[in-house]
């Protein structure tokens, strides 16, 4: 399922691809997740909400920021949200190369052009799992890259996913968790599992993750020496290589 974002300061454009879209999405299980009519809140709201959209659909011709320009800014926090831009105007298609667009799509829209584009985006997100890791809770469903991950912690039963910019939580077993995470991420406490790539230092009973506030994890006796073995090596491995 794609989660997708339109972004245009015509409503009239704006409703006509919706419209366009609901038509496929009934076809293949798609959402609009949200409607933008000027670029700087659509970045404001991506950059609070990491995760949450798969496919923007972004109008290049707008007012004092235009779409190009968001973009860019787009990219500068996330990397991997797939963008398409729609224009009236083929001149900016190079142009395109700078932000890794997807596709360009020339108003008005044919159904085809429109359906083939949903379909690549879907193949493209299709994981490699290796990636991402899904999570679905109240709000919603999530895919979120490895390396943005901090840490997971559990309360009762619930999961707490931490990133820097913001902290999801889902129904779960951090056991379960365990299982399912790549190589680089190390158990230290009953409650806690942690990023190894964002650990920043190795203290007697306490890591402390790369966030803002430079947050310490506690580390328990039953987990400390295997812990401490392989979060050592991670950061040596850091020095030898730099």
């Amino acid at each position: 399922m794609l989660r997708i974002a339109l972004c245009d300061d015509e409503e009239n454009a704006r409703d006509a691809l919706r419209i366009q879209l609901e038509k496929l999405m009934d076809e293949l299980e798609d959402e609009i997740v949200y409607e933008f009519s000027n670029g700087r809140t659509c970045i404001n709201w991506l950059t609070a909400h990491p995760g949450e959209v798969d496919l923007l659909f972004l109008d290049v011709e707008m007012g004092k920021e235009n779409g190009m320009d968001a973009a860019k800014k787009i990219r500068t926090v996330n990397r991997d949200l797939l963008i398409v831009f729609a224009t009236g105007y083929t001149d900016y298609v190079f142009d395109g190369y700078q932000v890794n667009a997807l596709d360009f799509l020339v108003k008005p829209v044919s159904p085809e052009k429109l359906k083939e584009v949903l379909l690549r985006a879907k193949e493209l997100l299709t994981p490699p799992t290796d990636r991402f890791f899904v999570l679905k809770n109240a709000d919603g469903a999530y895919r979120l890259p490895w390396d943005d991950i901090l840490y997971f912690y559990s309360d009762r039963r619930y999961i707490h996913l931490v990133t820097v910019i913001k902290t999801y939580t889902f129904y779960g077993k951090l056991n379960d968790i365990e299982k399912q995470v790549r190589n680089n991420f190390v158990r230290i406490h009953q409650r806690y599992l942690v990023n190894s790539d964002n650990v920043t230092f190795v203290g007697g009973d306490f890591v402390t993750v790369d966030n803002p506030a430079c947050e310490k994890l506690p580390v328990s006796r039953a987990y400390k020496k295997e812990a401490s073995e392989k979060l050592a090596r991670v950061l040596l491995s850091g020095f030898s290589g730099s």
